[in-house]
This record gives structure tokens, sequence and C-alpha cells, in this order.
């Protein structure tokens, strides 16, 4: 019997245990690692989603626990499971774990995708906050108009109680609410729900999967970070960024979703630099020729936009694409300039708890404040250091209503930003044969 762990941050990991290793008695999950995730490490992965084999649970340590554990538990191999990670970092874990004498692997599209008994799409991307979101909803509302319904499984974001996450439903807002919902998972389900969109997310994805086809004409994957799909997907929507031109090639799995893709987006065309653009077309062509091409841009409105100008502004953006996806600025600084603000101030003076350590640890932001809120102690946090930032206005441009969830003593300016297709082809003609 081969002892395994799995190195993760609560998602691809889970769903790699699921698929792959639940019930091979030749193979022994010793644990998992957890990266990314606050408050992730120091639990279990519960028996009774681990299965028969695993009557005590699987235990979840903080990665840098690694080599340790390999020789402490014996481990043979050791599964590297989670996404958005430089192909440097990947082979600098590989040699930390080479050196303490196990092999290091990666489960790819074959050993982990599940067949869905209705037409399935994927929509994924090269790095976190590329724009897949915006580009799953413009798929959902196109098939609303054809009076079919698509139903969005969404990439997971399990950071709860794992037993009661193992299968949600989200239609209505009192849902995230009864599912405990971080802010994390609120940016990407709220969207959706606006749109009078089903999202699925959870833990076990067979199961999901089995609850969303009863509803569903079609079924549409969301992708998390630059993850590639948990389905095997009959058409695969790779989304791209023109504002980190050559991170396509850069970034594990997004090159290989990049490699796959059926249809790759260029997106945020029209705030992006004209040479960028052509650098993330001429990665296309030279690694992707027979995808089909769709460029779009990502326009971007404030309500109540005219009282920016002049005005000293805080800027709070996605979290995931700053911390995740490395982006310096996102759509709240491109607002903030086109809407003539005077000045964006830096929020790091006035960072309490857990935000301040989010800088300390993403040391590249100094003009942006990302949206953390992972719990409770941390969304009030967020509103503590918002009420302390010295601005006129604060501008928010993350996916959701901050203003509707946390109470600042700040006027919250929303931005909004929606996917725009650029000539043809479009996502209604790549999706005709569905359609």
């Amino acid at each position: 019997m081969k002892r395994v762990i799995i190195m993760g941050a609560a998602g691809r990991d889970f769903h790699n245990f699921n698929v792959f290793f639940r019930n091979k008695e030749e193979l022994r999950v010793v644990a998992f690692t957890a990266a990314q995730i606050p408050d992730i490490e120091d639990r279990k992965y519960p028996s009774v989603l681990a299965g028969k084999f695993y009557p005590d649970g699987i235990p979840i340590y903080p990665e840098e626990e690694i080599t340790s554990l390999i020789k402490q538990d014996e481990v043979s191999e050791v599964y590297f499971s989670y996404s958005d990670i430089p192909h440097e970092y990947v082979m600098h874990k590989a040699s930390q774990v080479m050196a303490a004498g196990a092999s290091f692997v990666l489960l790819g599209p074959q050993e982990t995708m599940i067949k869905s008994k209705l037409p399935l799409i994927s929509v994924c991307a090269v790095r976190t906050g590329c724009g897949k979101s915006q580009t799953t909803r413009k798929v959902a509302l196109l098939f609303k108009e054809k009076e079919k319904k698509a139903v969005v499984i969404r990439h997971p974001m399990p950071y709860g109680d794992l037993v009661k996450q193992k299968i949600q439903r989200f239609e209505t807002y009192e849902d995230m609410i009864k599912h405990e919902c971080t802010i994390e998972e609120m940016e990407e389900y709220e969207p959706h729900i606006r749109s009078s969109i089903v999202v699925y997310a959870g833990v076990d994805y067979e199961a999901i999967l089995e609850e969303a086809e009863k509803e569903a004409d079609i079924i549409l994957w969301d992708g998390g970070n630059n993850d590639f799909p948990f389905y095997n997907a009959d058409l695969e929507i790779v989304v791209t960024d023109p504002h980190r031109p050559g991170h396509e090639l850069l970034y594990h799995p997004g090159e290989m979703n990049l490699r796959r893709a059926h249809v790759l987006v260029v997106n945020k065309i029209d705030s992006a630099q004209e040479e960028k653009i052509n650098q993330v077309l001429a990665n296309i062509k030279n690694f992707n020729p027979k995808a089909t091409v769709i460029r779009a841009n990502s326009p971007i409105t404030v309500s109540d936009g005219k009282e920016i100008a002049g005005k000293t502004v805080l800027v709070i953006e996605d979290g995931p694409t700053l911390t995740h996806g490395g982006m310096p600025y996102g759509a709240g600084v491109i607002a903030a300039t086109q809407y003539g603000a005077s000045k964006i101030i830096d929020p790091r003076p006035f960072a309490v708890g857990s935000i301040k350590e989010t800088f300390q640890k993403y040391d590249h932001l100094d003009k942006v404040l990302p949206a953390m809120g992972y719990g409770k102690q941390q969304m009030a946090e967020l509103a503590q250091t918002i009420d302390k930032a010295d601005c006129d206005l604060v501008i928010g441009a993350t996916p959701i209503d901050l203003s509707r969830l946390i109470k600042t003593n700040k006027r919250i300016l929303r931005v909004t930003y929606e996917l725009e297709e650029i000539g043809t082809p479009d996502l209604e003609e790549v999706l005709r044969d569905f359609l």
C-alpha cells in the first residue's frame, strides 16, 4: 500500500481525493496540506466524506510541514493539487518533496474529470481575475434568452463545515446567508443570483452534478483561479488577460487551459495597451492556433460616478484577483482614473488585524484594499479598516454590493463590469450548436 499526501488549498485537493483516491484500497492518503486559505489547516477532512477506508477522517496540516510529514509518515508520493501557481514555484515544491524522498505527482484531466449526461460548457482562465464569471454570466443569459435553463456549477470554496457544504444550492440571497458564505464566495454567487441563475457548489462534485442535472438543460462549469474543469466539457472556453501578457504561459495549470481551449477570450481590450494585447494574441497563435478567438471589452460603470471627480478615494478590489492573481490593481483603479479622482490613497496605514497581515504577505499592494472576508472576524476588520481610511469616498469594485454586507461610516460607490464582445466571432456564434 502506497502512503500519499495531497498538497492543496481546500478545492482541487478534495475533488482529486473524491474521484481518484477515495475508493482505492492500494493507496492511503495520510494527510492533506493546505496553502493560500487562512484557518483551513489543523482541521480534518471528515470521515463521512472520506469513505470506508478513513474512519477517523484525514488530517489537514500547514504546507510548511510537508518535509517532516513525508519522513514521519513514510510517504512515497505527494500529489500537487492547487492552482494559479508559477511554474517555477511548482518545481521548487517538486524539488522539496523529492529531496525528502517522495515522488511528486500531478493528476490530469483523464483521471479527475467527471462526465455529465447533459451538454456541458466550461469557462476557465489562464489567471485569477481574467473575467471568468462575467463570461459565464453572458453564456448563461444567452441560454436564458433561448428559454433553455443553464445551471452553473462553481469551482469549490469550502472553508467552513465540510459536511454541511457537501452540496450547496444558491438561488436567492438568503441561500448565501444560510450557507454562511465568505465574501469570496459571495463575489462568485451573487452576480449569478442577481441574473436569476441557479448556482451549485460544495465538496462532492459527483453528487453536485447529479443534483444540478435534475433541473438543467445544460451545465455551465464556472472555474476558479486558473484551474481546469472538474467535468468533461463539450466546449472549453478560456479567458485571457492582456493586462498580464505572457502570464498565460507562466502559471500552472493556466498554460494547460490555454493549450486545451476550444475558444479563447481576450478580455479587457478597452483598458489594455495595444502591444500587450498583441503579445497575448501572438502566444495564442503559437500555442493554440486552432482555437476560436473572441475579442472582448470589459466596460466599467459606477453608480453616481460623477461624484468621484476631484475626490480622494479608497479603492477596494476583488480579493482573489489581487492575492492569488497577483494583480496590483483592478477595475476600481481603472474606474477611479476614468471618473477623475484626484487621489487614490494608500490603505496600508489604516489596516487592522488580518487585513494588515494580508498586506504584509502580498507586498505588491499599495494603492488598493483587497476585499478579504473569510469569516465574521475578518469582515469586521475589513469594515474597521474602511472606517479608519482618510478619504472622501470608497470605490467598491468587487462583484458584490459591499454596502449590503458590511456597515461603515463611508459612502461606497459600486463598480460594475460585464463582458462585451467586439465584432465576430462572438459567444452566440460559438454556442450556436448548443443554443
